[in-house]
This record gives C-alpha cells, structure tokens and sequence, in this order.
C-alpha cells in the first residue's frame, strides 16, 4: 500500500514538472513581443521629423558648405555630391612664402565697390605710381652721385616701389651681412628718404646665389639672406624709418633674376631688395 502510494506520488510529481516545462516557452514569446514593441517604437520615431527643423538644418548647412560660413565651400558641397574623388587644386591665393615676389601684390583685390568707390581707388593709385615716381628719381640721382649706378637698380612695379641693391664688394662682402663702410652714405640717404615718405609698409628682402654656404654662422644661404635684410633693416631704423613699417625676409636662391651658371648672373642674384608696398591697387 505505501509502495504504490509512493509510486503514484512520484508519477504526479513527474507529470507536475513537465507542466512547467510546457509553459517555459510563454517567458521567451513575452520577451520577443516585448523586443519588437520597443523596434517599433524606434521606427515610428525616426519616421516623425519635424519638418521646420529640418529645413532649417538643410539651410544651415547649405550656407555652411557654399562659400558663406567656409572658405572653399561650393568645392567640399560640389565633391560630396560627386562620386568620384574631385581633383585636387592648389591654394588660392598660393602661399606668399611660396610665390615669387615678382606675383605678390599688398593691395587687396576690390569687389564690390560702386562706381565712384572705384574712379577714387584709380585716382589714389595713379597718385600713388606718381609718388613712387619722384621717388625713383631721387634714388637714382644719389646712386649717380655715389657712383653705384651699376649697383642700384630702381623699378615700379605691381608690387610697389622695388629698389635693388647689388651686394658684391659695395654692401656686404662674400659669405658675409656686415655692411661695409662704403655703403653706409647711400643707406643713410635712402633710408632718410623712406623715412620723409611715412606711409608705405617697407619690406626689405635677402637673396643670393645658388652657391651652397656652410659656415659656423651662417648653415646655410637662407640664414645669410636673412642676416643681410636685417642688417640693412637695422641702419634704416638707425636713420629714422619707423619700425613698425619695417619686416624682413629670406628668400636665399629661392627668386633668381639671372642665371646661375655664370658668374655674372650669379653676381646679380645676390641682392637685397627694399621694397614700398604698394597700398592702392593699379
């Protein structure tokens, strides 16, 4: 009798776990519907855009990506919409560092302006190429009186008012930017010129030969033609140019006016070039 009660207690508890085996499957499909009401939701909310927004987010980039906000923006909205990788351009303007001098203008290029704007920007600039004329001709009148009219060179030119000065034997001597003796009067007269002037920037610029130059002090071309620009910045502030019209630069064998492969060439390509910016354009 207690044998078979407790053969059919075993059997009804058998029966009883097989039951919760049955039912597990309810857990799993709660979690799935659970899930793809959560999916749902996602989808109906990405669906909804707010319409104004959005547009205002269209303009914004479109002014972003066209030129307003970025430079170079019509180019990175045009290469986006394209599949293939867009050409790649140089820099406008190209870097001034990198640009022959002979190309660089300081006057800003004028867009925009009314008709009288502009007759007044012509007129202050042919006053300006008039003043840059008288100029010339006092410059070259004491390079005459000095004897150094084979040394000093004066042009107008888009740039400004370019007064060249030929080192060799007369401002500097070789491998060296200690001015000599000799160049001290027609510094001295040109830079009190300069001074009397007053208004245009003054940038004074280095260069040599392509001959290379390795010396304690100067490792290489481009320390020597920085070394000779400041030198003759140096005398032009201690005769009265106001420093803060004066910059310097170096630009070594970088812009050659001759060849290199001749003395005489080389000769005229070691220089250094005062230059009145130009604060008009022509």
């Amino acid at each position: 009798m207690s044998a078979g009660g407790g053969r059919r207690r075993h059997k009804g508890g058998h029966d009883d776990h097989e039951e919760h085996m049955d039912e597990r499957w309810l857990v799993s499909f709660a979690d799935m519907m659970t899930l793809m009401f959560a999916l749902f939701m996602v989808l109906f909310s990405i669906s909804s855009v707010n319409t104004s927004k959005f547009e205002s987010l269209q303009r914004a980039m479109q002014d972003a990506f066209s030129g307003k906000v970025l430079t170079g923006g019509t180019a990175m909205l045009e290469a986006g919409q394209n599949s293939e990788e867009p050409e790649r351009s140089a820099p406008q303007p190209p870097i001034p560092a990198m640009m022959p001098p002979d190309n660089m203008s300081a006057a800003p290029v004028e867009q925009g302006k009314t008709a009288a704007e502009r007759k007044a920007s012509a007129a202050a600039a042919e006053k300006e190429d008039e003043d840059f004329r008288r100029l010339k001709q006092r410059i070259d009148k004491l390079a005459l009186g000095e004897g150094l009219r084979g040394k000093v060179d004066t042009q107008i030119r888009r740039r400004g008012l370019v007064i060249r000065l030929i080192t060799d034997d007369v401002f500097f001597a070789s491998g060296d930017a200690q001015l000599k003796q000799r160049s001290f009067g027609l510094l001295t007269k040109i830079g009190t010129l300069i001074a009397r002037e007053q208004n245009h920037p003054v940038v004074v610029e280095g260069y040599t030969d392509s001959q290379p130059i390795h010396s304690a002090q100067y490792p290489s071309n481009y320390e020597l033609s920085g070394a000779r620009a400041g030198a003759v910045i140096q005398h032009f502030r201690g005769v009265g140019v106001n420093a803060r019209r004066l910059s310097g630069a170096m630009y070594a064998d970088r812009h050659p006016v001759a060849t290199n492969s001749t003395p005489e060439g080389r000769a005229k390509n070691r220089r250094v070039e005062v230059v009145l910016a130009r604060l008009h354009n022509q």
